[in-house]
């Protein structure tokens, strides 16, 4: 079955009496070239388990099912599962499909071993592929990126202005790029049109490559939160203001630790880099 053509794609789902759902982000691959890129992304060998996150009819699938040793697909509507099941599984053995939303599943690491559900991935080292839609990337980026055993890279489709967010650099960094470069090390791997979608989405995409860090944060996670979240609560404000505020200090007390810091007192949080955060946090605990 060739799950590229559209024709197919519609046909399929007309057997099955569905439809594309947009409140699911169903906008199916339909050029294979993409999907090579992603896999190069996500460098996979014949050893590899990947956890693929919202399968769709099991285009990507398919491609991951003959590059990896092991493929896990979390699928949240049970139509495209029936489909997978019908179609992908039937001819890669390697492939398990588990019906559930991902960021509802009780994938947990502990004790050095992944759980997802019921022990279905367990005492691996995993990578993680997706094509995700805007909605779920940020919760799905913080469970994977948080979590304790994390896995080795993630290569996602994501929205192209997403994607440049993760990505970013000051003066244009967000919430969401310092939380993702806190833990990891972010890449723009190719930009993607929407021509290569079915149904053709609104906008174009991007395949971005994020690869954890192996070291441990050189400063505790709550309170490099903490301080990131009080800078950014409101972002066209000066730093100084929003840190008095959010973190209960006295001027004096925001300007002595900002100086400490190396930064100053009217930039905002968008201009800071990452390592500008962690000083911040190191010298905020210290004066704790």
């Amino acid at each position: 079955m060739n799950l590229y053509s559209p024709k197919t794609i519609k046909q399929t789902l007309k057997e099955h009496n569905s439809s594309p759902k947009d409140h699911l982000g169903q906008n199916f691959l339909v050029e294979k070239r993409v999907a090579s890129a992603l896999l190069r992304a996500a460098e996979l060998s014949g050893r590899d388990t990947v956890l693929e996150v919202g399968p769709g009819m099991g285009t990507l699938t398919q491609e991951l099912a003959g590059a990896a040793g092991l493929v896990i697909a979390v699928e949240k509507d049970p139509v495209m599962v029936e489909i997978l099941k019908e179609t992908v599984v039937k001819e890669h053995p390697n492939v398990k499909v588990l019906q559930g939303d991902i960021l509802k599943m009780k994938f947990q690491a502990a004790n050095s071993e992944v759980s997802i559900v019921n022990g279905q991935l367990s005492n691996v080292s995993y990578r993680v592929v997706a094509n995700l839609p805007y909605y779920i990337t940020s919760p799905v980026l913080r469970m994977f990126l948080e979590a304790e055993k994390k896995p080795e890279l993630l290569a996602l489709m994501v929205q192209k202005e997403v994607a440049q967010r993760i990505c970013a650099k000051p003066p244009d960094m967000s919430m969401l790029a310092v939380s993702t470069q806190f833990y990891a090390v972010p890449k723009i791997i190719a930009y993607v049109r929407k021509t290569a979608f079915w149904p053709r989405p609104k906008v174009d995409s991007a395949i971005v490559k994020i690869v954890p860090n192996k070291e441990k944060p050189v400063v505790a996670p709550d309170t490099f939160f903490r301080v990131v979240k009080a800078g950014f609560k409101q972002p066209r404000k000066q730093l100084a203001n929003n840190l008095a505020t959010e973190l209960n200090l006295s001027r004096q007390e925001t300007e002595s630790l900002l100086k400490k810091a190396d930064i100053k007192p009217e930039q905002r949080a968008e201009t800071l880099s990452l390592k500008d955060w962690i000083n911040l946090a190191k010298e905020y605990t210290m004066g704790k």
